[in-house]
C-alpha cells in the first residue's frame, strides 16, 4: 500500500490489484487509476467532513468510524473518454496531484437496425432532448448517502455479455465506447436496485429503450436500459434489493439483456469497482 503525505493530510492510495488490502479497504470502492476508473483517497480522521472538490465540483465522501474518530475517504470518478495524464484534487484548499494511466479497451462490432446508427433529423431532436434529461441526472449532487454507503449488489442474474469500456462499432461505424456493463439475463428476468437511492427518471428513450435512473447521493447515479417493463416511478425511494423492473430488448439492443451504467461526479465508471469482489459473477461466465 502506498501513502502520499501532504502537510497535515495523509492520503492513502488503495490499489484494486497488485497488493493485499484489509477488511476496511474492501468495504470501500476499489481504485483503478485509468479512464473509466476510480481514484481513492484516505483523508484522515476529523470531526467535520472535509471539503473536497475535483474540477470545481464536490466529491463523494465516505466516513468510517474508527477508535480514533471518523476517518474520511474521498472517491473520484475518472471519465471513460478522458485522456491519461495528471489530475488535481482539492482537499480543504490544498492541491493534491494524482496520475491517470493509459488503458486500451477491447473493441466490439455489432449489427443493428440502421435507424440506430444513422437516425433521422426528427429522431436526432428526440435524442438531444433525452440526452439533456440524462445529463441533468448525472450532474446532480446531494448530501444523501454520505452516512449510508454500501457496496453494490448485482442488479440481475446472468453472466456479463459485454464488459465496460469496449470501443464499439455499429454496422462498421465507430461510436462512443460502452459506458456500462451488459448482463445477459433472459427476457422478463427481475432487475433489482444495486443500492439504496431515489428514482429520478424513467422513460422510453431512443437508444436506451425503457430506462430507469436512480440517484444514490453524492453524485453517484445508476442507469438501467432496455427494460421490457418499468415498475417504479420518479420519486420512489428504493432500498438495496428492491424490485425495479424486468429485463428486455427495447431501444438499440441485439437481444434481451440489462445495460447498467454507473456515473460518479458525472464520469462514467466501471460498476464493478463499487461491488464486493465476492459478489461478482464467476470469471468463467464473463467475456473480459
Amino acid at each position: 500500500m502506498k501513502y502520499l503525505h501532504l502537510s497535515a493530510l495523509v492520503l492513502t492510495a488503495v490499489f484494486a490489484s497488485g497488493c493485499s488490502i484489509n477488511v476496511k479497504a474492501r468495504e470501500l470502492p476499489r481504485q483503478d487509476l485509468i479512464p473509466g476508473g476510480v481514484a481513492m483517497f484516505d483523508i484522515g480522521v476529523s470531526q467535520q467532513a472535509p471539503k473536497v472538490t475535483f474540477d470545481n465540483q464536490p466529491v463523494m465522501l465516505i466516513p468510517q468510524t474508527t477508535s480514533a474518530g471518523t476517518d474520511w475517504h474521498a472517491v473520484v470518478g475518472i471519465e471513460l473518454k478522458s485522456e491519461p495524464g495528471p489530475r488535481q484534487l482539492s482537499i480543504n484548499g490544498k492541491t493534491v496531484d494524482f496520475q491517470v494511466g493509459q488503458h486500451q479497451y477491447a473493441e466490439q462490432r455489432l449489427t443493428v437496425q440502421n435507424k440506430h446508427v444513422n437516425p433521422s433529423e426528427e429522431a436526432l431532436k428526440r435524442i438531444r432532448s433525452e440526452s439533456q434529461l440524462m445529463r441533468t441526472a448525472f450532474q446532480s449532487f446531494s448530501e444523501a448517502g454520505k452516512d449510508t454507503w454500501q457496496p453494490m449488489i448485482w442488479p440481475a442474474q446472468g453472466p456479463l455479455s459485454s464488459p465496460f469500456g469496449l470501443q464499439r462499432f455499429f454496422n462498421g461505424e465507430r461510436r462512443n465506447p460502452h459506458t456500462g456493463l451488459d448482463i445477459a439475463a433472459p427476457q422478463g428476468a427481475e432487475i433489482i436496485a444495486p443500492a439504496s437511492g431515489k428514482v429520478v427518471q424513467t422513460g422510453d428513450y431512443y437508444f436506451n429503450g425503457n430506462t430507469v435512473m436512480i440517484d444514490h447521493g453524492q453524485g453517484l447515479v445508476t442507469m438501467f436500459c432496455h427494460l421490457s417493463r418499468i415498475d417504479v416511478k420518479a420519486g420512489d425511494l428504493l432500498k438495496q434489493g428492491d424490485h425495479v423492473g424486468l429485463v428486455g430488448a427495447t431501444g438499440r439492443a441485439t437481444g434481451p439483456h440489462l445495460h447498467w451504467t454507473l456515473s460518479l461526479n458525472n464520469a462514467r465508471v466501471n460498476p464493478k469497482l463499487f461491488m464486493q469482489e465476492s459478489l461478482l459473477p464467476s470469471p468463467v461466465a464473463t467475456q473480459e
